[in-house]
């Protein structure tokens, strides 16, 4: 026997029955899909993008992980997705409503399909993704959506494991990145009522460790709700700032008066991919941070969060040096 068929052979013993990722083609999902297959998880890609999807199979060996056309649009595509699964993960999300893509569908209908199917198939195990803040009072609603869908997962899959993340950061991630890339070119970097927000981001790298512990240690984490921030609360004015510190792109920050952003943000709403929205604006109205101290968090999984100071310097890039250029007389 080979090496290669040996491994295929351990593949197969170690999780015969596969593991289906609902949303598994984003930047969460990249991260955890290579933490799973090293588990020798066989691992499913239901996705409306297979152009998306198929650099997902580097992560793994060949055949551990399979990408295919599959909507969760009904119940039909659900169940067939979720065949003989072990274990189902949700991580669709969107973070701006958009024709075709609103909250209450994209937030609550389609984790409440793919959870009720998954009871209905014997599936295992059920990790649902959400958002830190998720509150049926809060002003965003974003929020509110978010916390009707927990409550719709629970409903069909009490067991279901549920993780908060506060903004997510990494390689390709959009928070640092396109921030970044606009302070390439702007002169000045607008800050909406002083910018004082306060968020806890949290390293993507840790969001999907704290996955792969929940299904290592069920027993800990099966109908719990863990919310994950990272070790630094930052206001968007501190992340700006830190973000200039490390591309070595400074700029001056210009306050925005909350009445002027509430006029300009239904037309900046209809830009492709807008930084600013009616519903944002409500979201950066409130703290997005881990507040109580009784919540279940990293700690509990037997993990450390990372700081934003070790992790960003290894993708936001400055202008060279020109002393290593050796352009310095």
């Amino acid at each position: 026997m080979t090496i290669e068929s040996t491994y295929q052979c351990n593949l197969t013993m170690s999780f015969s029955r596969p593991t289906v990722i609902f949303g598994g083609s984003g930047f969460l999902g990249h991260a955890l899909m290579a933490r799973l297959a090293q588990q020798g998880r066989i691992i499913r890609v239901p996705t409306r993008n297979m152009d998306k999807a198929r650099s997902l199979k580097i992560s793994g060996y060949g055949g551990q992980i399979v990408p295919f056309l599959n909507a969760p649009c009904s119940d039909a595509s659900v169940a067939h997705a979720v065949a003989n699964a072990d274990t189902v993960i949700n991580l669709i999300g969107v973070l701006n409503e958009s024709r075709g893509n609103f909250y209450q569908n994209i937030h609550v209908e389609i984790p409440a399909r793919i959870a009720r199917i998954a009871k209905q198939q014997g599936v295992k195990n059920f990790i649902h993704v959400s958002f830190l803040g998720a509150n049926n009072r809060a002003k965003s609603k974003l929020a509110r959506s978010k916390a009707a869908g927990e409550k719709a997962v629970l409903a069909f899959f009490p067991e279901a494991t549920i993780f908060r993340p506060s903004i997510i950061f990494g390689p390709q991630d959009r928070l640092f990145n396109r921030l970044a890339a606009r302070a390439r070119f702007l002169p000045a970097f607008p800050v909406i009522g002083g910018g004082q927000t306060r968020f806890q981001p949290v390293y993507v790298g840790d969001v999907a460790q704290a996955i792969i512990m929940a299904l290592q240690k069920p027993n800990k984490a099966q109908g719990k709700v863990f919310e994950l921030g990272g070790p630094d609360i930052l206001s968007v004015r501190e992340i700006l700032q830190t973000l200039f510190r490390e591309t070595k792109h400074p700029r001056p920050l210009v306050n925005i008066p909350l009445e002027l952003a509430k006029a300009l943000a239904p037309i900046l709403g209809l830009l492709p991919n807008p930084l600013l929205t009616a519903d944002l604006l409500n979201l950066l109205a409130e703290d997005n941070i881990v507040c109580d101290t009784t919540a279940l968090t990293f700690r509990d999984l037997g993990l450390t969060p990372t700081p934003v100071k070790q992790i960003l310097p290894t993708y936001l890039y400055g202008p060279p040096d020109l002393e290593e250029q050796g352009t310095v007389d």
